[in-house]
Formats: C-alpha cells, structure tokens, sequence
C-alpha cells in the first residue's frame, strides 16, 4: 500500500484502504514511474516488474520515516530506506545498488503525489455550463463523463474508447461501422460512421503510422486508424471535446 495522501480511507498506521478510482489511478501511475524508471535503468528491467508485482500485490508498505517494509519470501520484514542503501544481499550485486526493495520505495515515493494530483484534478469543481438554447439540439448534447471512463495522462483527462461505446449504447447507438480508405506500409487511413435509432449518423476519420502508435501493437498499427476514427465518430456524436487515449501518439 502507498502513502497516505493517495488514501481514500485509512486504517492502521501506514495501512490504506483504496477506492476503486483510487486503486486505478494507483495502478496507472507505478507503471507510468515504472516505464520512466526502465528509462534510466535499463540494467534493472526485470527488477523493476518485480518491484511492480509487488506494488500491486498489496504486500508493501511505506512507513512514516521513509522506510518500505514487504512480505518477501527470502527476508521477512525487510525494510529498504527509499534513497538510501538496503541492507539486503541483493544491493550488493544489483546494478548501482537498485535492489528490488529500493525500486519498490523509489516508484512508491514518486506514484503516492501523482495519484493525489489527478484525485484532485478530477475532483476539483468544474465551471457550470449556461442552460442549453433551442440550438444545441435534444438532451443528447451535453454528457457527463464518469470518472470510470477517464483516465490521465501527464495530468490531462482523456476518456477512454470502451467509454465512448458503452455511453454511445446507452444512448440509442445502432450501427458503428468502420473501413479502411487506405493502407500502406506507413500510413492506414480509415473511415467510420455512427448511426442513432433516430436516425442522426455520425462520421469521422482516422489515421495511424508504425511511428504514432504504442510499440506493442506497431505490427497491428492499420487496425488503430479503424479504432481512432469510431472513436471521433462516437465523440462528436456525444459532443464530447476530450481526445480518446486512443487517438494519442
């Protein structure tokens, strides 16, 4: 468990009890530390998924005097000062003395302030909206995102593709179709359109590049062109001026 100002709920000292925004956004933010982290130590990879898996497991907890204590399997109650030296046998031989237990503090450390930020940046109050006019249309204009639906980047909201869908459905969605106008080895473009039961349709455009998608799917990347424009398609139909996570390079 992390610190305290990531905590929706307290218990015992140094024990947290997360919501499941909180357990989300606690989620998405050691993996962001993480990725930074195999930046600057490539060497350490493996040891920092290591460090990950025990972030998630819930065995880890960061003590008020900046120490990380963890269930761990070879030295039971191990506490590793979160700059500093860890006395265990591992920082020895790890590269620079990147332990497991001091990549668990330091991810610790930087993930507890990033999950209280965007905790009060989804919090804080928005400005309200003047009441609609006969020009903007039935009450499908104006959506309110649930906080499910989001998730931040680098501080900045952005909703989700499979949010989009699912309030397009609540919303009468019909027909979502989605082709492909182009494709080749270095750019995929694509159409799609979304059709209401009453009848309105929406249609946007999409492209993806090997170069503006994640590595992970770059094999794949024509398929995300299909995926970036339904999801302009469904936000303009929402009247939804956020970008998807999908549409990001």
């Amino acid at each position: 468990m992390i610190a305290d100002s990531a905590s929706s709920a307290s218990g015992a000292e140094g024990s947290l009890t997360f919501d499941s925004l909180t357990q989300r956004l606690f989620r998405e933010a050691v993996v962001e530390v993480a990725e930074q982290a195999k930046s600057v130590l490539p060497e350490c990879h493996d040891r920092i998924e290591q460090a990950v898996q025990l972030l998630f497991s819930g065995e880890v907890q960061w003590l008020p005097d900046g120490t990380v204590q963890m269930g761990d399997a070879e030295q039971e109650g191990a506490l590793s000062h979160v700059q500093e030296t860890c006395p265990c046998p591992e920082s020895t031989q790890a590269p620079r003395g990147w332990c497991v237990h001091r990549l668990v503090g330091a991810i610790a450390k930087r993930t507890a302030p990033l999950v209280q930020a965007r905790l009060a940046a989804l919090s804080a109050p928005s400005q309200p909206e003047p009441p609609p006019s006969e020009e903007d249309g039935d009450a499908l204009d104006r959506v309110t995102l649930p906080s499910q639906y989001i998730q931040l980047i680098d501080g900045k909201p952005f909703v989700r593709y499979a949010g989009l869908l699912a309030m397009a459905h609540q919303r009468g969605l019909q027909q979502l179709e989605a082709t492909f106008l182009s494709v080749t080895d270095s750019l995929a473009l694509a159409q799609a359109t979304a059709t209401f039961k009453d009848g309105r349709r929406f249609t946007e455009s999409g492209d993806a590049t090997p170069e503006n998608v994640h590595v992970g799917v770059r094999p794949h990347f024509a398929r995300l062109a299909l995926t970036r424009a339904k999801a302009r398609a469904l936000r303009d139909a929402l009247n939804i001026g956020m970008a998807a996570v999908e549409e990001l390079a």
